[in-house]
Order: structure tokens, then C-alpha cells, then sequence
């Protein structure tokens, strides 16, 4: 079982954040099931922690054998489109105005939908709703 790693889980690991210990045993467990995936706009993201430099990030994923997904295809991307678009219409439709979620949150959800068997995320209420059929632990 192949799980994809959304950056907020890294995020939390590495600031020491409450929820660390429980996303390293998650984590390592996810690893032992199938492996671990994070698709290029997550790897991107964690190059802005503030503790982190690219070579802290490629060790980093080095040593804990999880793999980057720099190749996201078109599928991926196409799915991540139709989601926002719907996403966008429904707030627009809702008087909620403008879009106030990211497209890389739907690019991110949509690869772990099509790419993975589940996603691991500190923030599963997010993707419910846009991807009704992708797995979030």
C-alpha cells in the first residue's frame, strides 16, 4: 500500500510540533505497508521550511525512502483541474467569493488519488469534499 505525504506531515516532524511523534510512527508504519510517495509541489513546499536547505530535504527523504514524484503526468493534473474548477464554482456559487484554497492542494490530493493508495495528511477535512474517493489517513 503506496502512501502519499502531504507537506504538513514533514512540516510538523521537523518543527517538532505536538503532533510529531504520532506522524513518525505513522510514517514508519506507512513505509512498512508499501512505501512512501511525495509528488513535486510537496517537495517544493518543503523547501520553504525555515530549517530547511535542498540538502537537508534530499537526506532527509534519502533516509527515510521516500520517493519524489517529479512526473505527475497529465491525468494528475487534469483531475487536479476539474476538482478546483468545481471547487471554485461551488464558492463562487455559495456567496463565499473568490477561491481561498490553493491549486497545489488539489494537485497534491489528486496525485495521491491517482499515484498512491492514500494519502497521509495532518488536515484530512480539506480533501473530503473535492475527492470523495481518496483515502486519507
Amino acid at each position: 500500500m503506496r502512501t502519499a505525504v502531504d507537506t504538513n506531515v514533514l512540516s510538523a516532524l521537523w518543527s517538532g510540533e505536538p503532533l510529531a511523534s504520532r506522524a513518525a510512527s505513522q510514517l514508519e508504519e506507512a513505509h512498512a505497508r508499501g512505501g512512501l510517495v511525495i509528488c513535486a509541489p510537496v517537495y517544493a513546499e518543503l523547501l520553504a521550511h525555515p530549517s530547511a536547505t535542498q540538502h537537508f530535504v534530499d537526506e532527509f527523504l534519502a533516509d527515510t525512502g521516500i520517493v519524489v514524484d517529479f512526473d505527475l503526468g497529465e491525468d494528475v493534473w487534469r483531475q487536479a483541474g476539474k476538482s478546483f474548477a468545481l471547487y471554485a464554482k461551488r464558492r463562487r456559487g455559495s456567496a463565499g467569493g473568490s477561491p481561498k484554497r490553493l491549486l497545489v492542494d488539489f494537485v497534491i490530493a489528486a496525485h495521491a488519488q491517482l499515484s498512491a493508495d492514500r494519502l497521509m495528511t495532518l488536515d484530512s477535512s480539506r480533501y473530503a469534499r473535492d475527492f470523495p474517493r481518496l483515502t486519507v489517513v
